[in-house]
């Protein structure tokens, strides 16, 4: 059985951020369901939020999937956390919006909001959230299909 367009998205978006992070030597993680080790970060760390559906009248379905990218990194002796997760988020916002349709899976992608948070656990460490809306359409019957 066929992936879901959405399922498609998601691993189109994680080929898009694979060899960036390799590039900016940093690792990419999809939902990873423990927290990132010192040893882990950088990393660019991928979250898909939600996936609204408008129904249209003709057998189409369009489709509004939020993901969230974070960049996270520690402090090293050269560069603050900051600098490190801001040049990486850089690196990925700018390959994700050189291929704006994925391939010609979706419709396009558009950015909502970014966020910093900076915490001090055993090195201090930043992660910038950012949140990208990515549009779709799928069959009415069948979420494998491009409308």
């Amino acid at each position: 059985m066929p992936n879901s367009i959405r399922e498609q998205v998601l691993q189109a978006v994680m080929g898009i951020l694979m060899p960036i992070a390799t590039a900016e030597g940093a690792q990419v993680f999809r939902s990873p369901p423990t927290g990132i080790t010192r040893e882990q970060s950088p990393a660019l760390l991928l979250f898909p939020e939600s996936d609204g559906v408008t129904h249209r009248p003709n057998g189409l379905v369009e489709r509004s999937l939020v993901i969230r990218l974070v960049a996270l990194a520690r402090e090293t002796g050269n560069e603050s956390p900051e600098t490190i997760a801001d040049h990486l988020l850089v690196a990925a916002h700018a390959a994700l919006f050189s291929h704006t349709t994925l391939g010609g899976l979706c419709l396009g992608i558009k950015e909502l909001e970014c966020e910093w948070d900076i915490e001090d656990a055993d090195a201090t460490a930043a992660a910038i959230p950012a949140r990208y809306q990515i549009t779709y359409r799928t069959l009415a019957n069948d979420i494998s299909q491009q409308g």
